[in-house]
């Protein structure tokens, strides 16, 4: 069952098309990762779902009703990038303010432990580091108890141990029963956290998927290797999508592996440390991505 959903959804800003035609729901209990590059239409999605924007076309629903009315609101938390809360108050301070905003919002106490806040209620905003902040954004998304969850780029800007900490949170929410809508630029985020994941690109859903069948919809592997040659003269080899490396070692990605291992054995009998995987989620985006961006050009 849903609890917020696109129904062929199109919204304008004047003559630019932000989404076409989307259809996107979130299950309840559920985890949606929606991926895309910048500008490709997410935050207008999410922002949709909030009842911040209306759409040009189509319809929109939350807990099946209009997104702006009342009863849909108090069982909603955001976190958004844009906005600011004040740094001059305290972190106790601020979770009792938008605490106050809700009928029957979390008690404090669970508000803490959640997020992870212990030992920081009486500090202020304003002395945190970036991770402990990220962790207040997200008590005070989450102190009025909803049952849907819209995490726009949570992790931005944390450092790896501040990352996983918070992937931790989030997962303790979902594990609970709450939904969870989530746009991120890290890739590796959306394969650890979603049990679906939508790609979106230039306003249209271009994939959609578990994570496992997302990296199914690329054939390419990835070969790591150690190797005396350049790094140009991988990138020549027939069959060479993407080099990367550091030093003398090479992570290359390429739909004929075995065409391109023979090539390289050929040009370097020296080649070692050979080993061959599957592609990840990022790999399977950028293909998915890219393949939309080759395909409207043609079609121009």
């Amino acid at each position: 069952m849903s609890v917020a959903e696109l129904r062929g959804v199109t919204k304008r800003y004047g003559d630019i098309v932000a989404l076409r035609g989307v259809d996107l729901a979130v299950g309840r209990a559920e985890l949606l990762g929606v991926l895309g590059p910048n500008g490709a239409g997410k935050t207008t999605a999410v922002k949709l779902l909030l009842g911040l924007l209306k759409p040009t076309g189509g319809e929109v629903a939350v807990f099946g009703q209009d997104p702006r009315f009342a009863e849909s609101r108090r069982r909603v938390g955001a976190m958004l990038q844009v906005g600011r809360v004040p740094e001059t108050l305290r972190v106790r301070e601020h979770i009792e303010l938008f605490s106050s905003y809700y009928p029957k919002p979390l008690p404090f106490s669970a508000v803490v432990e959640a997020a992870g806040l212990g030992g920081l209620e009486k500090r202020l905003f304003g002395e945190l580091s970036g991770g402990q902040r990220q962790r207040v954004l997200f008590a005070l998304a989450i102190c009025g108890n909803p049952d849907l969850l819209f995490l726009d780029e949570p992790t931005a800007g944390l450092d790896p141990e501040a990352r996983r900490g918070m992937w931790g949170h989030i997962r303790a929410f979902v594990a609970h029963g709450g939904s969870v809508l989530l746009t991120t630029h890290y890739l590796e985020e959306a394969d650890a956290l979603a049990d679906r994941v939508v790609v979106i690109n230039h306003g249209a859903i271009v994939a959609e998927g578990t994570p496992a069948e997302i990296k199914a919809r690329t054939s390419a592997k990835k070969v790591r290797c150690w190797s005396r040659l350049e790094v140009g003269a991988i990138e020549r080899i027939v069959g060479v999508n993407r080099v990367n490396s550091d030093g003398q070692r090479f992570e290359i990605l390429t739909q004929s592996p075995e065409a391109v291992l023979r090539e390289l054995m050929t040009r370097d009998p020296h080649l070692s440390d050979i080993e061959v995987s599957s592609s990840s989620l990022e790999e399977a985006f950028l293909a998915l991505t890219n393949g939309e961006e080759k395909a409207m050009e043609v079609g121009r």
